[in-house]
């Protein structure tokens, strides 16, 4: 299933609305906060929640995975713009 911006999250059966950069911010910290292990948490979390069958979850995880991965590697710049083509 795509993403389909802006990424809609269920929150206390409330749905949260987060921009692009508010996503890109969130994998920021992450990476500054957990390094390189931050990429083993993403991907953790998508395969223990897809196995759960929380799926809306798991895929929240999986786009966190895919930034987390562009940071690490040096694709992107953490503090510059990014834009989702």
């Amino acid at each position: 299933m795509p993403v389909k911006p802006p990424f809609m999250l269920l929150c206390h059966a409330v749905y949260m609305t987060m921009s692009t950069g508010d996503l890109y911010r969130l994998a920021s910290d992450l990476a500054a906060e957990h390094g390189p292990e931050a990429v083993d948490y993403a991907s953790r979390a998508v395969m223990t929640l897809e196995a759960e069958g929380a799926h809306e979850r798991a895929q929240f995880w999986f786009l966190m995975l895919i930034l987390l991965g562009d940071i690490s590697s040096g694709r992107v710049d953490p503090l510059g713009r990014i834009s989702i083509h």
